[in-house]
Order: C-alpha cells, then structure tokens, then sequence
C-alpha cells in the first residue's frame, strides 16, 4: 500500500507546506499521467530545436566564409548565445519541476534525460540541452519507449554529443570522392558512438549478447544521420537529415538479422526492433525499480516490469501504472537515498520556493557534483546511495542546507514543517533536534539535512 509520504517524497519530488493529504495516493499518482503537460509555463519561453538549428546552421556557414583570424570569433559568439539557451533551460528546468503539480511525471521526464544522457561538457551540445529535454523527452514521456528512442536518437544534442553529425562510411560517395580529390589526405571516417550507446545504455544494457561486430554494423547503418545543412525557407522548421551520400551502402546484419540498404530507414528499422527485445524489457525495467523502489531491485520486479513492457509493446503510461503497483508491494520505507538534484528540489519545494534563478540552481548542484546535462559520461548521473553518500559529499550538504535556510527559510518554523514534508517519516530524534536548534535556520537545516530528509 502506498501512503503520502512515498506517493509525495520517492514517486514524487518532495513534499510542500500547503500540500493536503491525499486520502488515495495511488489514484492520485495515475491521475497525473492524465493531467501532465509536456510545456508548462517556465518552458514556454525556451528557444525549440528549430530555432537552435538555425543558429547552428548559420555559425557553420559563418565559419566557412571568414578569414581564420575571425573564426574565433564567430565561434565565441555562438558559444555565448549557447550559454545562455542553457542557463535559460535550467532555469525552465527548475522552476517547472518546484511548481508542478504532477511531479510524478516530471520525476519521470528527469528520469529519461539522465537515461538518454547528453552532456554540456561538449561544447556544440550547450545550446541544444534545453531543447533535448524540451522536444525529445517531454513530448514522448507518456507515449511508447519506440518513440522516444527514436526523438532522443535523432536530436541535434544526441548527433553532437556522440560525434554521429560527422560519420561518413567508409565506402560511401562523399568518402570515395574526398578520397579522389585529396588522395593524402585522411577523410571522415565511420564514428561508432552512438551505436555503441544505443545498444549499451539506452536499449539493451551491458552482457546482453550484442557483439563489437553488431556495434559496426549498426554504426554503419546510421552513417548519414546528421543536422540539417545550409537551410532554405522550405526547411527551416527541421531538425534532423539524412545525408545520402555520407550512408554506407549494403544490407546490414545486426543481432542475426537483416536490414535492407534502404537509406534512413535502415538504421530506423533496427531501432525500432531494438525497442522491442527483451533484453531491452529487463534494461529498462532494472533502471525504473532502481529509480523509484530500490537500489538493488529483486528479479521477480524487475521480471513484472519487464514483462508488463514486452506485453504493451513499450507503452510508458502501461509501464509506469505497473511500476505504482509495485511500488505499493514494498515495505513504505524510505530506501532511496536522493541524488543532489533531487534534494535540492525537495528541499526547496519544502520550503515553499517557487522560482529560482538559474545561476543560483547551477551554483548549488555545481557544489553538490549534479550540474544540471552535465554527466561525466554518456552513462548519466548514478543512481544508488553509493554515487552521493560520501562523507565529503554529507559535508557539503549540511553546508548546503545552511545557505537554503539562510536564503530562502525566512520565518519558516521548522518544528510545524517537519511533519508535514515528512509524514509518517519523522523521527522521534530529529524532531527534538529540531525543537532545541539554537534559531530557526539552523532548525531548518537540521531539518534539511536529516536522515529522513536525506532519503525518500
């Protein structure tokens, strides 16, 4: 049986002071897949991937048309306008995820960004983070897994991030003939990263029997998916393109079987058959039970997730109704230890915060090692207690939570916030440290900063 507390703090992204109990915290968690709105209002403003594309495409042929001495300008330019579509995003982020009132699903669009993870850290990635989430994750969170492979797939962050704009088959025209023209000079060549984390990460998970022959193959299938190019007034709402002569000719054999040479949709038939393995089923149904129940789920969960996404065909809202039934199977404890960003969420929905400036969002989950698209690999930020429970990274919370309380705490009286932010889950110890804090703040940090709090 689920209860608020899990429904609000685990399922959901912490609870706020003017939150009314739920009499049914199952129905409430279903109603919100009914309920949810891809664009709420602090997206609204965000620059989309056409827009983005076309400052891409324009940077491009700027580049090409000045003399090297301005092309560092140019790429300057680009980079700050870049900076700020990111700061605006997270911002957007962060603001949509403390006023939401279907925090479940925005959990849940959080959970997938970090799934089909793209990183800033690259440079050409920085202005199009916002519009990753914003375009081909929100859209499809309630739709079916196919779906959202192939949006996250196809998006300019993902053809950056992984190098795949630039894969050019070996064997294709655009190779062989800038291999006619310029015989001594090395030409592009085929880029195997995103078909490496299609299969490793986003689909069918490590030790599920694909081979480094199946990642070729695959590799080779996708070369010509790139950005648009110099666009014209007829394209310039896309945001994806084939590029047919960078493609490398042949049928290809990926997993036994066969794919016919048939341009684009080569590379879309394996994905599409790659978002119906089983393989893919147990993957994607180990990393929800690890996100929302336990660190270390048991088969017999994983195999209920699993199956219940086989049986569906990938249809998410199916998989995530499933996922709230197990959820009420489980002891009602808190057994998740919250990622950086998750407590600083919780923590400021807590306190009843609404807005913050993006500066400020990136300076706290800077400080605490969760910037926001900002991983150190394509795997994503780690999701056990083991990732974020360092002593070093304790310290730096309880510092943390000192600057919330001092910042946004106000008159906040921690003792009559305690219960309600953590029903059912309050202890007897942390309530009398609360009590006898020397002032508010620091009541309001010992609350922050709680085992209880710490978890959900």
């Amino acid at each position: 049986m689920i209860n608020d507390s899990i429904a609000r703090n685990r399922l959901g992204l912490g609870a706020r002071p003017d939150d009314k109990p739920v009499a049914d915290p199952r129905r409430w968690l279903l109603a919100q897949l009914d309920d949810y709105e891809p664009l709420p209002p602090p997206w609204r403003a965000i620059e989309r991937t056409s827009m983005r594309v076309a400052q891409w495409t324009e940077q491009q042929a700027a580049i090409r048309s000045a003399p090297e001495a301005q092309r560092a300008s140019v790429r300057a330019d680009y980079q700050r306008a870049g900076r700020a579509a990111y700061l605006a995003g997270v911002e957007a982020r962060t603001n949509s995820a403390l006023q939401s009132s279907t925090p479940f699903v925005e959990r849940l669009t959080h959970f997938w960004a970090n799934h089909f993870a793209i990183s800033v850290d690259k440079v050409p990635v920085l202005g199009f983070a916002a519009s990753f989430e914003a375009d081909a994750i929100r859209p499809h969170v309630l739709g079916r897994f196919e779906d959202l492979l192939l949006a996250t797939a196809r998006h300019p962050a993902m053809l950056l991030y992984l190098d795949q704009s630039v894969s050019t088959g070996p064997d294709s025209v655009a190779a062989r003939r800038a291999s006619a023209k310029a015989p001594d000079r090395p030409t592009r060549g085929l880029n195997e990263n995103l078909a490496r984390e299609i299969l490793e990460l986003h689909t069918l998970g490590v030790r599920s029997g694909y081979t480094q022959a199946d990642v070729l193959e695959f590799a080779r299938a996708l070369t010509g998916w790139t950005l648009p190019g110099q666009q014209s007034p007829e394209d310039a709402a896309q945001t994806f393109r084939f590029q047919a002569n960078q493609h490398e000719p042949g049928v290809r054999t990926v997993l036994g079987r066969s794919y016919a040479d048939d341009g684009q949709q080569q590379a879309t038939a394996i994905l599409r058959d790659l978002a119906r393995a089983p393989s893919t089923a147990s993957h994607i149904a180990t990393k929800l039970a690890r996100h929302f129940i336990t660190d270390d789920p048991p088969p017999v969960l994983v195999k209920r997730l699993a199956d219940r996404f086989l049986q569906t065909g990938g249809d998410l809202p199916a998989l995530y109704r499933e996922l709230v039934s197990a959820a009420g199977d489980v002891p009602p404890v808190a057994a998740k230890f919250k990622s950086p960003w998750d407590w600083t969420l919780s923590g400021l929905r807590a306190m009843g915060v609404q807005t913050v400036p993006a500066a400020r969002i990136q300076f706290l989950t800077g400080r605490l090692g969760q910037p926001v698209w900002r991983p150190g690999s394509p795997a994503g930020y780690g999701d056990v207690t083991a990732t974020w429970a360092a002593p070093d990274a304790l310290l730096r919370r309880v510092e943390i939570a000192q600057r919330l309380a001092t910042e946004f705490g106000g008159k906040i009286d921690a003792r009559a916030l305690a219960p309600r932010v953590l029903p059912g889950t309050l202890s007897g110890a942390t309530a009398t440290a609360i009590a006898q804090a020397e002032s508010p703040a620091n009541a309001l940090a010992l609350l922050l900063a709680s085992p209880e709090f710490l978890r959900r």
